[in-house]
């Protein structure tokens, strides 16, 4: 059963679903499943017809209608349980081969469902979807709970795991027994059966909550609009940030004006730009006060019901608070190690954010008289004009260069280069969830498939903001060879009137982290999907992403892929150099804002359950938060508390926005092998890095796989160097 170490996303790529319900019934009902299912009959839904036949078993998703999940989700779950309850009911001893790889062949049937059923959520959701999620999370949670709480599976689980030295196995075996026993265990299997009922109840509430508070926060965003109706107020804006406001107006049927949105790829430029400081406020409060307006999309009561339920499951399986219980499983280990790490990181952030500090106060007063004071919307405006006088370098500049197409295909041309793999675009035959969707054929050096993988790019209604990376299958080579459907998602900017969708420097990045995770799943080359590609430890799968953020800026690359939209003309080499002077530019902003963030997740998860009983307002804990974690007046946490998605809209990343940091610090001194070699494309290492990172999946300890790449554990002092952090 896969699902036990990779549970269904609800929200965000890799945000595990929890489970819930008692087993015992559920499991008892199993062996009635079969006939139940008999009776099902639906040819017509594309999920009854066993194995796509599509090119490269894409998902048809030209023929997948909204009516056909719930009957394809029912059945999924009649058939997983009747597939476990056989392995439950077996009566030979427990070996390896017919409990663990027996439990990863099943639920086949239910994967393909929640694989598509849960990415079109996130990018092309509608009412009928949401009402779907809201009625399945809950079923879904309940129906893995009733195998992680089944007592003859975990019997058999745990008899293998005390006997595992005497197995023989091998290192990827012994791993996946190793997880499927914590799966086991952390999902309340040793609990009597009145803590695992409680245990179940509290999941399935989770689950609901989950669902509701991501809905709130896309439903929320997509309704606000700052409305522009006089062209005196767009002073400073670019063209092409002004042109997609005029469209954005006018898909409001507001023809004649321009709105902006809460959207990253609204707001930033918006905020940067602006020479009006009235609407860049207005904006900013709208950005910041989302789910705390008091109405129905309001997630305030949703999150303290949320966090006191999971202090509440921390405590019945024995952990001091969420975050004990979230990080334990990760390489950190402890609420401790991860604070640690963060607070040497804020040390030198906090410093760095108060010298730019000092330059944007200096500049604002220039503008606006000696009594200005900066304030959190005014920051990146004077950051954008302190960056054009200290480095004579503008975004504006920039992102006449950076078309998206041609920047991703710079960051194909970074992996062709890295790992020899190749990329072609394939239009006939292959389905599509949306027109703006493009897919492409990757392959070997040698010619053989590696996988599929999709690109969408662009915002629209219905699709959730940011950016993120996810599978509609997964690789295994168990029995065959199954290769990978990967998905990139993104919020550019998209095209506006005869220009070409470009992106400022931020998104560059953002497409190339996004498409480092989208070659952890293409290139995972492992035996069992449940340690298949970006199925590793939450602190440890953001390492490949951000470490392909570096090539970016390497100037054989972007010397490439950077070309005027209009002319064609490479970016100028003294452009490039620019840049390079500029990269460290307003790090003590994005540093501060970030770990302020992570600071504010531990905040809130290192409550215990006496604790979370005594938090009765949202705001106000946030306010003596951020003065508790030492923030300035003129810089908030990247998110504030009642639209922070990675950490209340899933557990995933609860208790672990942290990860990013611990990531970096990976990132960061993997990125040094390749400058000591004096060249990003060393043969040698290039081949290091997909053998034991990218191909490796989770199939041995992630210390151990960054070892045999780096030949020694990671160390902080390269990334404190690289971000120009003292300390």
């Amino acid at each position: 059963m896969r699902r036990l170490t990779a549970l269904t996303t609800l929200v965000l790529a890799a945000c595990a679903t929890p489970a819930a319900k008692e087993p015992e019934p559920a499991m008892t009902k199993a062996e009635e499943a079969p006939k139940e299912a008999a009776k099902v009959e639906a040819p017509a839904n594309p999920f009854f017809a066993g194995e796509w036949k599509t090119p490269y078993g894409a998902p048809p998703f030209d023929r997948i209608t909204d009516d056909h999940y719930a009957p394809a989700f029912d059945e999924g779950m009649k058939q997983h349980v009747a597939e476990m309850a056989k392995i439950a009911n077996n009566e030979e001893e427990a070996t390896f081969a017919n409990t663990i790889e027996a439990m990863e062949r099943t639920g086949d049937f239910l994967e393909r469902v929640e694989n598509v059923f849960f990415n079109l959520a996130g990018s092309t959701s509608n009412d009928a979807i949401v009402k779907l999620r809201g009625e399945y999370a809950p079923k879904l949670s309940k129906h893995y709970d009733a195998i992680y709480l089944n007592d003859d599976l975990w019997q058999r689980v745990n008899a293998l795991y005390q006997k595992r030295a005497s197995l023989g196995l091998q290192p990827q075996q012994a791993k996946l027994l190793e997880e499927y026993y914590k799966g086991f265990v952390r999902s309340g299997a040793r609990l009597d059966p009145e803590r695992k009922q409680r245990l179940a109840d509290i999941n399935a509430e989770l689950a609901g909550h989950y669902s509701k508070f991501v809905d709130h926060v896309r439903l929320e965003t997509e309704k606000y609009a700052l409305v522009v109706d006089d062209k005196k107020d767009l002073e400073g804006l670019p063209d092409a940030v002004v042109a997609a406001g005029a469209a954005e107006a006018k898909a409001r049927e507001m023809e004649g004006k321009w709105a902006f949105t809460t959207t990253r790829s609204s707001i930033t430029p918006f905020l940067q730009y602006a020479k009006n400081r009235q609407l860049r406020e207005q904006i900013y409060k709208a950005y910041v006060t989302r789910g705390a307006h008091g109405d129905d999309l309001d997630n305030q009561k949703l999150i303290l019901a949320i966090t006191k339920l999971r202090a509440e499951r921390a405590k019945l399986l024995g952990f001091e608070s969420h975050a004990h219980y979230n990080i334990d499983k990760n390489m950190a280990k402890t609420p401790k190690s991860a604070r640690m790490l963060l607070e040497r990181l804020w040390k030198g952030a906090i410093a760095k954010a108060k010298v730019e500090r000092k330059l944007l106060q200096a500049e604002m007063k220039k503008d606006l008289g000696k009594k200005a004071k900066l304030m959190p919307w005014d920051w990146q405006y004077y950051a954008e004009k302190v960056r054009k006088k200290k480095f004579d370098l503008s975004q504006d500049e920039l992102k006449p260069y950076f078309q998206v197409d041609m920047v991703r295909q710079g960051a194909f041309d970074t992996a062709s280069r890295l790992f020899g793999i190749t990329f072609e675009e394939v239009t006939d035959g292959v389905p599509r969830y949306h027109p703006e969707v493009k897919a492409f054929d990757v392959k070997d050096k040698d010619g053989t498939h590696v996988g599929l993988l999709y690109v969408d790019y662009h915002p629209r209604k219905g699709k959730r903001g940011g950016a993120w990376m996810n599978v509609f299958r997964a690789q295994s080579n168990l029995d065959g060879k199954v290769r990978p459907v990967v998905v990139n998602v993104g919020n550019f900017p998209a095209p506006a009137g005869d220009k070409p969708a470009l992106l400022g420097w931020d998104e560059v990045e953002t497409l190339f982290h996004e498409f480092g995770h989208a070659l952890h799943g293409l290139l995972s080359n492992v035996k069992y999907e449940s340690l298949a590609g970006t199925r590793v430890k939450r602190d440890y799968v953001e390492f490949p992403s951000q470490l392909l953020e570096n090539w970016a800026l390497e100037r054989s690359v972007v010397e490439k892929y950077a070309r005027h939209y209009e002319t064609n003309e490479p970016i100028p080499a003294e452009l490039v150099e620019k840049l390079l002077a500029a990269n460290n530019w307003n790090q003590g902003f994005a540093m501060t804002e970030l770990v302020g963030a992570a600071l504010l997740d531990l905040e809130w998860h290192t409550l215990n359950l006496d604790q979370t009983s005594k938090v009765t307002d949202v705001l106000a804990f946030d306010k003596k938060a951020k003065k508790r974690i030492g923030f300035i007046e003129e810089i908030e946490p990247r998110y504030h508390s009642t639209y922070f998605q990675h950490i209340f809209a899933g557990d995933g990343y609860s208790a672990g926005y942290y990860v990013y940091l611990w990531a970096q610090v990976l990132e960061a001194d993997a990125f040094k092998a390749f400058q000591d070699k004096k060249d990003a494309f060393d043969p040698d290492l290039a081949a290091k890095l997909r053998t034991h990172i990218f191909a490796a999946g989770g199939s041995d300890d992630e210390m151990v796989l960054y070892k045999k790449f780096r030949g020694r554990e990671p160390n902080v002092k390269a990334l404190l160097e690289k971000r120009d952090l003292k300390n």
